[in-house]
């Protein structure tokens, strides 16, 4: 196994680590919020908390999707300024949010301070992450 798969799969392992903690945190939630509504005194999850911490400072890349496409190699060595590479998305379309080329959420671009930004509109739970992620790559 090369340095380069190893790597990879540190960065899944931490990365199934932190959908699992996260799929906790949202159970926790969830049972905090029921146990709240039916009693006064909230309840404290200290051993969760102590998980979480535990992989808050994982750095994760986090890019946005505008479309996709396939091309052949002849094609792609014709490319210059100016060229126009149709992608599979539709205009209007929401672009995908991934972090670790793991889709997270979609959202619509948007114009922050001269910079693009990304307003999310449909955030997938944890839940289904920590699924996808036991499914395999």
């Amino acid at each position: 196994m090369s340095e380069e798969d190893n790597i990879d799969m540190d960065t899944f392992d931490a990365e199934k680590e932190m959908m699992e903690a996260l799929a906790q945190e949202a159970a926790a939630k969830e049972q905090n919020a029921e146990a709240s509504s039916s009693s006064q005194a909230p309840q404290l999850n200290t051993s969760h908390d102590q998980n979480l911490n535990r992989i808050l400072d994982i750095p994760l890349v986090l890019s946005a999707q505008l479309g996709n496409t396939r091309m052949l190699i002849k094609d792609l060595l014709q490319l210059g300024p100016g060229s126009i590479v149709e992608l599979d998305k539709l205009a209007g379309e929401p672009l995908e949010v991934l972090v670790n080329e793991r889709l997270v959420a979609r959202g619509e671009v948007v114009m922050v301070n001269e910079k693009f930004g990304i307003r999310l509109t449909d955030v997938i739970s944890p839940t289904e992450r920590v699924n996808k992620l036991r499914k395999g790559r």
